[in-house]
């Protein structure tokens, strides 16, 4: 009997540590091969989010394979089926881009991108894709006293993505560069296959027929129509609204996992609770905290955004997240089928979460022009609230007139009060009043979702109108918008003045008086460093050949001199279409009719340049609020060096309210053997659209950036030495130490 309860658990063991391994394996993938093929797409989170649209796919045709294999394959054909896919994914490693990849820059890269994954990786992510519901599938027919109900080991499959997830960014990725981490993911991914052929041992071995786990006629009746449904939404819109809370925060701090994990992570993280023992007693305090929580969620979120801390806005957002899918993901796990089912059940998560993926992939960016699928998603989240057939059916118009009708109101106070702005207050408080509402409706899910709607809707609106937005686009870059606002001038007169958001980003304004329209402004002001820099060296820049990475407004063009030629590089062709139509900017038709503007990543486009070209190149590109990694590596600043003559000037702008990159260039100003200065520039006096900036200038010699040093100009200053971290390479990146 000892010996049957140890081969027992031992059993539990194998099973559930392939699964864990499998899923380990899946989600240090993601990551890992994000952060390698984001220097060729500028840094964008829409990378992310078409990488997760991939994995989703072929997670959907690995458990579809899993499915029909399963259900339709003896076990024995199964396992010889399987063995030979393995074998056939071994040519696929070592992980590695294809050679010569290099994305399209007169079109969206999506479909460039998706291609570009399946030939890297595709073979190997099937193998591992097909693992969990096909390891959960042969445990139920090994005989063990838990095989009827093996949904539980889908929580050690979850476990292991759990665990790989927060490894990535807090020990993968700060102590092993992309080459190791691409080898270390090789040999798991041959231990997998070893297990997997462990199980398939024991499957051979203790094999039981269909007929051994028969249950009722009961049991086994096929899910109804409704049930199946319920799933692909229950499935679908958690999927959805992981996406749209990635794109909506990743934008403000940087395009690099460690944040894009923090959504996956919760995502994840629910489904370890649901399909454990725990569910059933958490499941009715996850859908009472959702009413609860969804209160502050909306007022802070969406009808009056508090000037919180960026973190308490972001923990903000994630709770709001955390208890709408464990809401989702616990009515799935409380509506999982028989085991004989159990392939289609998974195979119909996947193929949820696939759609969802698509949707804000392929769908959201062409018919919308904001990230409007994440406040869709919350409510429908809403919508899929237990008692959903019951509230279908009690007074359904009853409870949609009422938001319906706040909706029309809406509609026609927008469109009749010409001064709308002036009853803001009245507005916003009437929102607040009404969302406190939405706690009564807990229990009628289609009344709770409708009402919070309607707030939402009319809480959008108002703020865009607020905002003055004068137009707002959306490419695979971001979202980018052009605002127009007020200013009070010199002389305590009110002036118009235009404004290029990326994100909720400024990137640029310009005063539209004819007298000051070529002034430069913001991070590019006169007074600030730029504007010293060209100043200082106003005497020896009259034939300066100048090289720019991000066009953004174009204000850096009007330091610009007849003699001079100026090369202006920028990824996203939206941003150019912005800063050449005068009707919103108008620097480059005044200043830069004769300059080159190159489209695509910089990095790629500057290594097609001659050697020793400039004179001076200013590195300024965003994406938001962040600088992409790939244009701060070690090997990055040897190319902009190889492009610059030798007394050439490396200008770099690194404003950012979280990451503190001028350690980053410190240390490889360091190494190389490079001159450098600092200035972190806050202005003196209160002058309209002029802001703190800082910015770094590098040089080969001291003595050419000398004249900045020792002018009465701005506060240049030495850089500070930093010992504490390991210089970036394209190799290895840590942004854990460079958080402020």
């Amino acid at each position: 009997m000892s010996f049957q309860s140890d081969r027992r658990l031992a059993l539990i063991f194998l099973f559930a540590g392939t699964l864990f391994t499998s899923a380990s394996l899946m989600f240090v993938l993601q990551p890992l091969f994000g952060k390698i093929l984001l220097p060729l797409l500028g840094g964008s989170p829409a990378v992310w989010n078409t990488c997760m649209v991939f994995y989703q796919s072929l997670l959907f045709l690995g458990y579809l394979y899993a499915h029909l294999i399963s259900t339709r394959l003896a076990q024995r054909r199964q396992i010889q089926i399987h063995a030979a896919i393995i074998l056939i994914s071994f040519l696929a490693l070592p992980l590695a881009l294809p050679e010569n990849t290099v994305p399209p820059t007169d079109s969206n890269p999506t479909f460039w991108l998706l291609w570009t994954l399946f030939l890297a990786i595709g073979l190997p992510f099937f193998v591992v894709s097909t693992t969990a519901p096909l390891i959960q599938k042969w445990f139920a027919h090994v005989g063990h006293h838990t095989s009827h109900d093996p949904y539980y080991l889908y929580a050690a499959s979850n476990t292991g993505s759990l665990i790989a997830l927060l490894s990535y960014p807090f020990l993968l990725e700060p102590s092993i560069g992309l080459n190791q981490q691409r080898v270390y993911w090789g040999i798991g991914y041959g231990l997998l296959c070893t297990l997997i052929l462990a199980c398939a041992w024991m499957l051979s071995k203790n094999a039981q027929t269909d007929d051994a786990i028969q249950e009722s006629s009961e049991q086994n009746d096929n899910p109804d129509i409704y049930t199946q449904l319920r799933w692909l939404l229950l499935a679908f819109v958690p999927s959805s609204l992981l996406l749209g809370l990635t794109n909506f925060i990743s934008t403000d701090i940087a395009s690099v996992p460690l944040l894009w994990i923090i959504p996956l992570t919760v995502y994840l993280l629910s489904f370890v609770i649901v399909f454990s023992q725990w569910n059933n007693k958490l499941h009715p305090l996850m859908v009472m905290s959702q009413s609860v929580f969804l209160v502050p969620f909306i007022v802070y979120a969406f009808v009056n955004p508090a000037d919180l801390p960026y973190w308490a806005y972001l923990i903000l957002h994630v709770l709001a997240f955390f208890f709408a899918v464990m809401v989702c993901h616990g009515e799935l796990a409380k509506m999982r089928p028989h085991t004989r089912h159990l392939t289609r059940f998974y195979l119909m998560m996947s193929f949820a979460g696939m759609l969802g993926g698509m949707f804000n992939t392929f769908v959201a960016p062409f018919i919308f022009n904001g990230i409007y699928e994440y406040p869709i998603m919350i409510v429908a989240a809403l919508l899929l609230r237990p008692d959903l057939k019951q509230s279908l059916h009690k007074h359904l118009l009853l409870q949609i007139i009422p938001s319906t009708l706040l909706i029309v109101i809406g509609i026609v106070l927008y469109h009749s009060i010409q001064n709308l702005l002036d009853y803001f207050d009245v507005i916003v408080i009437s929102l607040m009043v009404l969302t406190c509402l939405t706690f009564v409706l807990r229990s009628r899910p289609v009344a709770l979702a409708a009402l919070t709607g309607a707030i939402m809707f009319l809480a959008l609106s108002v703020h865009d109108l607020s905002s003055h937005t004068l137009y707002q686009a959306r490419s695979f870059f971001g979202v980018l918008s052009v605002r127009e606002s007020v200013l009070t001038d010199e002389q305590n007169n009110s002036e118009l003045y235009h404004e290029l958001f990326h994100g909720t980003t400024k990137h640029g304004a310009q005063r539209l008086a004819t007298s000051l329209s070529t002034i430069p402004l913001t991070y590019y002001s006169r007074p600030g460093p730029m504007g010293q820099l060209f100043s200082e060296y106003d005497q020896s820049n009259q034939n300066w050949t100048i090289g720019v990475v991000g066009l953004g407004a174009g204000a850096l063009t009007c330091y610009g001199k007849p003699e001079q030629h100026w090369t202006l590089y920028e990824i996203d062709p939206l941003v150019i279409d912005i800063a050449k139509n005068p009707k919103y900017f108008s620097y480059l038709s005044q200043c830069a009719r004769s300059a080159t503007i190159t489209v695509g990543d910089a990095r790629l486009s500057l290594a097609k340049e001659p050697d020793n070209k400039f004179d001076l190149l200013v590195m300024d590109a965003f994406s938001s609020d962040s600088v992409p990694t790939h244009l701060l590596t070690e090997e990055a600043i040897k190319l902009y060096f190889k492009k610059l003559k030798p007394n050439g000037i490396l200008a770099f702008h690194i404003t950012n309210r979280h990451l503190s990159l001028k350690k980053v260039l410190s240390i490889h100003a360091e190494n190389l053997h490079l001159a450098s200065l600092l200035q972190e520039f806050k202005p003196e006096h209160d002058i309209p659209l002029i802001v703190a900036t800082d910015w770094i200038v590098i040089a080969n010699d001291p003595k050419v950036i000398e004249p900045l040093s020792v002018s009465q100009l701005g506060n240049w200053q030495k850089m500070p030495l930093y010992f504490d971290m390991k210089p970036w390479t394209d190799d290895f990146t840590n942004v854990v130490n460079i958080w402020k």
